[in-house]
C-alpha cells in the first residue's frame, strides 16, 4: 500500500484565486502607507504635547538650549499653521493666499531639482562606469566622491554663483542665478547615484561574467546585457535618495543665493514676519518637507516601471 501510494503522482495544487494575487501585492503597500501616516500623527501629537506641558521657556544646560520654548510664538499649534495657509499673504485685495504662495514656491524648487536631478544623475552613472571599467579610477576617484558630500552646501552655493557670474555659457546665454541653485543640487544629486550604481555594475558575480566572455560578447554588450539590469536594484533607491539630496540642494541654494521664486526664499522672507506671523514659517518649512517626499515618492514610480516591468499576469516574469 505504501508503495502504491508513493508512485501514485502528487495532485496538482488549486490554483489561487484571480484576485489573491493582486491583493497580495496591494497589502503591503497599503501597510507602508498606514505605517507613514501613523509616523506623521505622531508627530504632530507629539507637537501638540509638548506645546501643552512643555516649559515656556525651553530649557538650558550649560548655557545651551536643549529644549525649545512652548510659547505659542515659538511653537503656533498644528491648528494655526493650517489656518494660515487661506489667510492672504499681504493685505490688499485680491492676494494670493500663504497656501497659494507656497504652492507656487515648491513648484519653482521642484522645477530646479528636477534639473539638478536629472544633471546629477547622469554625471553620477557616467562616473560609475567609468569606475567600474578601470580600478586605477575608482582607487583615485571613489574617496574624493565620498568626501564631497562632506563639504558644507551653505559654504558652496554663494561660490558656484561667484564663479558662474563670471562664465558665459555662449553669447547669448549667460548664468543666471538660477543654474547656481541647478549646479547645487546636481552636486549633491551625483554622489548617492554614482555609489548605488558602482554597486550594482560590481554584482554580477564570476558566473555570469565568465558566460558573457565564452560567448564573445563585447564590453558594451556586457554592459547592456548584464551589468545594468544588475545595477537597476541598486540605482532605484539611489535616485531616489538623490532626489531628497537634490531638492536639499535646491532650497539650501536658494537660501545662499538670494535666489527668487523657490520654496528657500520664501522660508527666508517668512522667517522675517516670524514674530508677527510665526504660522508662516512653518507653512513654508512644512512646504518644503513635503517637497522632498514628494520629489521621493515620484522616483519610486521607478520602481514599478523597472523592478516589475516584463512579469506576466502572474507575476512571474
Amino acid at each position: 500500500m505504501s508503495g502504491l501510494l508513493a508512485d501514485r503522482p502528487a495532485r496538482p495544487a488549486a490554483p489561487a484565486p484571480a484576485g489573491a494575487r493582486p491583493t497580495a501585492r496591494l497589502v503591503p503597500g497599503l501597510r507602508r502607507t498606514a505605517t507613514a501616516l501613523a509616523g506623521v500623527a505622531a508627530l504632530l501629537l507629539a507637537w501638540e504635547l509638548y506645546r501643552a506641558f512643555g516649559p515656556v521657556q525651553g530649557l538650558e544646560v550649560g548655557g545651551q538650549r536643549v529644549l525649545p520654548r512652548a510659547d505659542p510664538r515659538s511653537m503656533p499649534g498644528v491648528g494655526e499653521v493650517l489656518a494660515t495657509l487661506g489667510e492672504p499673504e499681504v493685505a490688499v485685495p485680491g492676494a494670493r493666499t500663504v497656501g497659494v504662495a507656497v504652492l507656487s514656491a515648491a513648484a519653482g524648487t521642484l522645477r530646479m531639482a528636477a534639473g539638478g536631478w536629472l544633471l546629477g544623475s547622469a554625471a553620477g552613472l557616467l562616473l560609475a562606469v567609468a569606475m567600474q571599467r578601470s580600478r586605477l579610477l575608482e582607487r583615485g576617484l571613489l574617496p574624493y566622491v565620498v568626501l564631497s558630500q562632506t563639504v558644507p552646501v551653505i559654504a558652496v552655493a554663494p561660490l558656484v554663483a561667484a564663479w558662474g557670474g563670471r562664465l558665459a555659457l555662449t553669447p547669448t546665454l549667460t548664468w543666471q542665478p538660477w543654474t547656481s541653485v541647478v549646479a547645487v543640487s546636481a552636486f549633491l544629486a551625483s554622489c548617492p547615484v554614482a555609489l548605488g550604481a558602482l554597486r550594482g555594475l560590481q554584482a554580477p558575480g564570476g558566473a555570469e561574467q565568465e558566460l558573457f566572455t565564452s560567448l564573445a560578447a563585447t564590453r558594451r554588450q556586457t554592459l547592456l546585457r548584464l551589468r545594468f539590469p544588475a545595477c537597476v536594484p541598486f540605482l532605484v533607491p539611489a535616485l531616489r535618495l538623490a532626489a531628497a539630496q537634490a531638492v536639499v540642494g535646491s532650497i539650501v541654494a536658494e537660501i545662499s543665493t538670494g535666489t527668487r521664486g523657490g520654496i528657500g526664499r520664501l522660508v527666508l522672507e517668512y522667517a522675517q514676519q516670524a514674530t508677527s506671523s510665526p504660522g508662516r514659517l512653518y507653512a513654508a518649512i512644512l512646504g518644503a518637507a513635503l517637497l522632498g517626499l514628494l520629489a521621493a515618492a515620484l522616483v519610486s514610480l521607478l520602481d514599478v516601471l523597472l523592478l516589475r516591468r516584463g512579469r506576466g499576469p502572474g507575476g512571474n516574469p
